[in-house]
C-alpha cells in the first residue's frame, strides 16, 4: 500500500503543498471531529515539512481550551460545535503555531451526539490567515455514517486551504 488516502486526495494535497511552498506559506490545522485527517493527508506528501507547521487534534473541550486557548465560557455558551468555537480554534491555531494559514473543524460525525438543533452531519469550519479575521463556514453533510461525514469534512477543509493559498 502506498497511501491510506485516495489518489485524488493525494494529487490535491501535493498541489496544495507545492503552491504553499512556492508562496512561502505555512499551514496549521485545528481538528476535532476529523481527528487529524487533514494534517495526516498533508503530511503524506513528501516535502510537506516545508509547509505544514503543526496540527492540533483537539477532540475534547479541555483540549480546545488548553491547546488553542478557546475560552471554556465560549464553549459552554455556544457548544463545541458552533461558529464561535470554530473561529476561536482557527485563531488559536495561528496564535500557537508558526503558520500563515489555519483551518479548523468541529462537528458531529455520529452516529450519536446529534440533536434537533445540531444534527449528526453538522460541521463548522473556519479558515484564518495571519492579520485577518477567521472566516466561518457551516456545512450539513448527509448522515451516511461517521466515515462519510469525516471524509466530506476532510474534502471541504482541503477546499478551504486551496482557496486561501490561491489568494
Amino acid at each position: 500500500m502506498t497511501s491510506i488516502f485516495e489518489p485524488e486526495l493525494l494529487v490535491r494535497a501535493t498541489a496544495l503543498i507545492a503552491l504553499c511552498a512556492d508562496k512561502g506559506l505555512k499551514i496549521a490545522t485545528a481538528e476535532s471531529c476529523t481527528g487529524g485527517l487533514v494534517a495526516a493527508l498533508l503530511t503524506e506528501v513528501p516535502g510537506s515539512s516545508a509547509v505544514v507547521d503543526r496540527g492540533f487534534v483537539t477532540y475534547s473541550n479541555e483540549a480546545k481550551a488548553d491547546m488553542l486557548g478557546v475560552p471554556m465560557a465560549l464553549i459552554e455558551a455556544n457548544g463545541a460545535v458552533s461558529a464561535d468555537v470554530a473561529n476561536a480554534m482557527a485563531y488559536g491555531a495561528l496564535r500557537n503555531a508558526n503558520a500563515d494559514i489555519a483551518v479548523s473543524i468541529t462537528g458531529i460525525a455520529g452516529p450519536g451526539g446529534g440533536s434537533v438543533d445540531k444534527p449528526v452531519g453538522l460541521v463548522h469550519f473556519a479558515c484564518a490567515r495571519t492579520g485577518h479575521k477567521p472566516r466561518h463556514f457551516e456545512q450539513r453533510f448527509d448522515d451516511k455514517g461517521r466515515a462519510s461525514i469525516r471524509r466530506a469534512a476532510l474534502d471541504f477543509a482541503l477546499n478551504l486551504l486551496e482557496k486561501e493559498c490561491l489568494n
